[in-house]
């Protein structure tokens, strides 16, 4: 099953890519609501096993006319709250078991989080903008058949 799901999301991320119009929207800090309401449409493709978050509001956004870099800017907008509440959600849950050594190690790995966070979402936007979702779309479809080929030489 996870095999195929790569495969097949693979496949569809070149043909996306292929299809995507020219981009009209260039700054993910400006898109219109209409726009932005559409790429969250997007996001609850997530619910399917195998279907990347991030992946499908980027080319959902691209399908839109949205431009890639902007697109990968405003993912990472539409993750944060959803982030938040998953860790509030989180602390509530295992409120029995903070301590003050808890709290220590939760706001050490905040901070060291917060500035590879910087790091990394830069880098994957500058990425983004250069190569688009292909290589992406390429990775899947290998990992798929690499799955593949182990099942079948087990």
């Amino acid at each position: 099953m996870i095999a195929t799901t790569l495969i097949l999301g693979g496949i569809l991320i070149l043909v996306f890519e292929r299809l995507a119009p020219p981009p009209r929207q260039m700054d993910g800090d400006k898109l219109p609501l209409a726009t932005m309401f559409w790429i969250g449409v997007f996001q609850v493709l997530a619910i399917i096993p195998g279907v990347s978050r991030s992946g499908a509001t980027i080319l959902g956004g691209e399908l839109i006319g949205v431009d890639r870099k902007a697109g990968a800017l405003f993912t990472f907008y539409l993750a944060v709250p959803t982030m938040f509440g998953a860790t509030v959600f989180d602390l509530w849950k295992n409120r029995s078991l903070l301590n003050l050594d808890a709290g220590i190690d939760i706001a050490v790995g905040f901070v060291v989080s917060f500035v590879v966070a910087i790091f990394v979402v830069r880098t994957f936007i500058g990425f983004i903008g250069r190569y688009g979702l292909k290589p992406f779309g390429w990775y899947r479809v290998a990992a798929g058949i690499g799955i593949i080929t182990a099942l079948a030489l087990r």
